[in-house]
């Protein structure tokens, strides 16, 4: 977030709001900040876990994924026991 703001500036900033809102009123403005990027970072994280369940319940290879390779893993198993009782006929 600082990647074009170097040391001196940060300091320059903060000496212009402390100059502009006064020493007793930063400490609640920072709280109010804080307080909203904390709200941003919620809704930024309930956003995403709206948009993984919407994906996993949409995924077919989720539950009917499983139950299909069920069903093929059955297949081969009895495809195997056919194939093994015609080598033992032969």
């Amino acid at each position: 977030m600082f990647l074009f703001i170097s040391g001196a500036e940060i300091v320059f900033i903060f000496f212009i709001i402390l100059l502009v809102f006064g020493a007793d009123k930063i400490p609640s403005i920072a709280k109010t900040v804080a307080k909203g990027v904390m709200q941003v970072r919620k809704a930024t994280n309930e956003i995403k876990t709206e948009i993984q369940k919407s994906v996993d319940s949409n995924n077919p290879v989720g539950g009917m994924g499983k139950e299909l390779k069920n069903q093929v893993d059955k297949v081969k198993d009895d495809f195997e026991d056919l194939t093994d009782s015609v080598k033992r006929d032969l």
